[in-house]
């Protein structure tokens, strides 16, 4: 019944003997169990680690168990900070995979090898960048992360993306939540969606990368200089992981527009985003860079989340915000 908790069958038995039998001390639990002493207080201790009850050290005072809307409900949450974490890292995996294929490539790259066109330097990468918005035929999906756009790099694109548009391909953008407070992208993503493109934000964002057709992917060879070197990637296993990849943060993404939804503690995605960066002790510097904005707003965000929660530490606040349901599992899917 509670094996995803953690408990084994030995151990779930114990603690719902101990929960039946408030007032029997070890031995009375043992012989109601059927177990050895051995077995009874190895289950005990496993289940004392777990918070689920308070165990005297000797004698024969009975086992007192913490209320089970506590406990359980605790271990529920460590175990949904647990599903989170775990589904982040492989999220968090899924980026590194690109970025690993990247530089690999240009660490080893062999100009025989299919699949793989190294492009160097910002002027080669657009002149592809315009041949796959010229050759597209059915969809182009973007990840822009860095927050606000350059005039320059607007400037390029708007003839492309209006070009597209009206041969009827389908365009899908993410940028970062920040972009809605700098005027020039948004008046951007403003455009976009009057001529029928569909463009949303997330507070954060893996990589930077284009898809075309779901056939062709142009990713950075570094993540924090994407104007230096390119890769643009025509294997059908690579391009699909990608695909994945781009679909995973399109569904969560907000559309533009639309006002970011805040849950039922008052939290915004964004906020939800800060809390786990926090959690993982990063800084306010990888914060800001993380979500394209000023390192003032990231500093100011964070204190605001440790006072609402009454945190001392940047650790202590994610482990707060797990135990009080203000981070879990849905967050990250």
């Amino acid at each position: 019944m509670f094996e995803a908790l953690g408990l084994n069958p030995t151990t779930e038995s114990v603690y719902l003997a101990v929960l039946e039998l408030p007032s029997a001390d070890l031995e009375e639990l043992a012989q109601h169990l059927d177990l050895d002493r051995d077995r009874l207080l190895d289950a005990l201790d496993d289940l004392a680690q777990m918070s689920l009850l308070h165990r005297p050290l000797a004698g024969p005072e009975p086992v007192r168990p913490i209320d089970p809307e506590v406990g359980l409900a605790a271990l529920l949450a460590r175990q949904q900070a647990e599903v989170a974490r775990r589904h982040q890292e492989i999220e968090e995996s899924r980026a590194a995979f690109a970025t690993l294929l990247a530089a690999r490539a240009e660490q080893q790259p062999r100009p025989s090898e299919p699949g793989v066109d190294r492009l160097v330097g910002i002027d080669a990468i657009r002149y592809r960048l315009r041949q796959l918005a010229e050759t597209c035929t059915w969809e182009a999906c973007s990840l822009m992360p860095g927050g606000a756009q350059s005039e320059s790099s607007l400037a390029a694109s708007r003839p492309l993306d209006a070009e597209a548009i009206n041969r009827g391909v389908r365009l899908r953008t993410v940028y970062l939540d920040s972009v809605r407070n700098d005027p020039a992208t948004r008046d951007y993503a403003q455009w976009l969606g009057k001529l029928g493109s569909e463009v949303r934000t997330a507070p954060t964002l893996p990589l930077r990368m284009l898809i075309v057709d779901r056939q062709y992917a142009l990713v950075p060879v570094n993540p924090d200089n994407t104007a230096a070197k390119a890769l643009m990637i025509s294997g059908t296993g690579i391009v699909s992981a990608l695909v994945a990849l781009f679909n995973g943060v399109w569904r969560e993404a907000t559309p533009f527009g639309a006002p970011r939804p805040r849950d039922d503690n008052g939290l915004s995605v964004q906020e939800r985003q800060v809390l786990r960066l926090l959690g993982e002790g990063h800084t306010d510097e990888v914060i800001a860079r993380r979500l394209g904005v000023s390192v003032r707003t990231a500093r100011r965000v964070a204190a605001n989340l440790l006072a609402r929660l009454g945190a001392r530490s940047r650790f202590q606040a994610g482990v707060l915000a797990v135990a009080r349901s203000w981070i879990d599992p849905g967050d990250f899917n």
